[in-house]
């Protein structure tokens, strides 16, 4: 019995994603009531890092490589549009993880990621340090859904 497509696809929660970064959002909403504004920092980078923001228009429905920054957390705030985030701790086929990316999300230092859209274009914010490193992970070969990753047995 052949998996569905969808059946690959994780939607993010606390617990699911926690090992690669955190889902942006006030924590314990529920509990704070419904009258007053509620505002908190949700994710604090310590040192004296600037910051900057970027605007992506993805527009890949494949992607041949992951990235990963081991100085520094990055966000991804979908805008418009689908797109689904691949993921992993290590350069192991066998250890990637596919969410949609339907809510905020920051992936944290030293996490392999990429990103194809499903629409004819996805929109997403984008925040990071000022300054980034970048360490590139080539597939060997180009995805755009979770079941076309290559058998972690048959990797040369």
């Amino acid at each position: 019995m052949s998996m569905s497509f969808e059946s690959h696809i994780l939607t993010p929660d606390r617990n699911s994603f926690r090992p690669y970064g955190k889902i942006i959002e006030y924590p314990n909403k529920e509990a704070k009531g419904r009258v007053r504004n509620l505002w908190r920092i949700v994710h604090a980078e310590s040192g004296r890092t600037g910051w900057r923001v970027a605007y992506l228009v993805l527009r890949d429905r494949t992607i041949g490589r992951l990235e990963c920054h081991p100085t520094s957390d990055e966000t991804f705030e979908p805008v418009r549009g689908r797109a689904l985030i691949f993921t992993a701790l290590r350069k192991d086929f066998a250890a990637m993880r596919c969410f949609i990316l339907d809510k905020p999300l920051i992936i944290r230092k030293g996490v392999w990621h990429g990103l194809v859209t499903c629409s004819p274009e996805t929109e997403i914010k984008i925040t990071e340090n000022s300054k980034v490193t970048c360490r590139y992970w080539e597939l060997g070969r180009r995805i755009s859904r979770p079941e076309e990753l290559p058998d972690p047995g048959h990797i040369e």
